[in-house]
């Protein structure tokens, strides 16, 4: 009997490999914010054929921002995308007891910039892929300032704006959560999960899906 893919998982490498499965046996051509290669580290995963991030932590990374790499277009069959989630001025990012989750995973100065970096970077990925080419893009949702973003619905919107169809949507769940280093009283509940949202370019699937929004 064959096992069941399940949609969640609290394993990254899990729900990377079952995708890899699905929709993109060879691998992933191009991982576009590679860092220290979470991902492949315990081997479950491939490595990338390429590896690209702004701030390389390795040699074999090539230096290159996501809204613009340097790769041919419809030259990738399968794009990995783990972009930051966090925007903040706060004085504590300079500080040695600053923001945990700022220094760990990356940080832009206004949420206004990091949507903006995330809309530049999915058309990025639409000119790379082939056709049919498949998109893995991680993300959360989060609360700042009291607010609601919901990010994952804004990523799903954007994509398919640029011809790319959500083909699939997995949760990794977290037992415990990085906290920020400033507590408040809480207003919304804490997150516990976020999305690795899976996209195939097919211009043809996406028209279809924007003509049953708007009617």
């Amino acid at each position: 009997m064959s096992v069941v893919i399940s949609s969640v998982s609290y394993r990254q490498e899990e729900i990377i490999s079952n995708i890899l499965k699905l929709y993109a046996p060879n691998g992933i051509d191009a991982d576009l914010t590679f860092s220290k290669g979470y991902f492949y580290k315990s081997g479950e995963v491939p490595q990338p054929k390429f590896k690209f991030d702004i701030a390389p932590q390795s040699v074999d990374t090539v230096k290159a921002d996501s809204r613009a790499v340097p790769l041919g277009s419809k030259s990738c069959g399968c794009i990995m995308y783990d972009p930051p989630f966090l925007a903040t001025k706060g004085q504590s990012l300079g500080t040695d007891k600053g923001n945990n989750i700022a220094r760990r995973f990356g940080v832009f100065p206004t949420e206004k910039e990091l949507f903006s970096y995330y809309r530049e970077s999915i058309r990025e990925i639409e000119r790379l892929l082939k056709e049919d080419g498949i998109a893995i893009i991680k993300c959360q949702d989060k609360v700042s300032s009291r607010k609601q973003y919901i990010s994952h619905n804004y990523i799903i919107n954007v994509a398919t704006e640029h011809g790319l169809y959500c083909e699939d949507i997995f949760i990794l769940l977290a037992h415990t959560r990085l906290l920020s280093s400033k507590h408040t009283n809480q207003q919304h509940a804490r997150k516990y999960h976020s999305y690795f949202l899976v996209f195939r370019k097919n211009k043809k699937l996406t028209e279809i899906i924007r003509r049953n929004m708007d009617g």
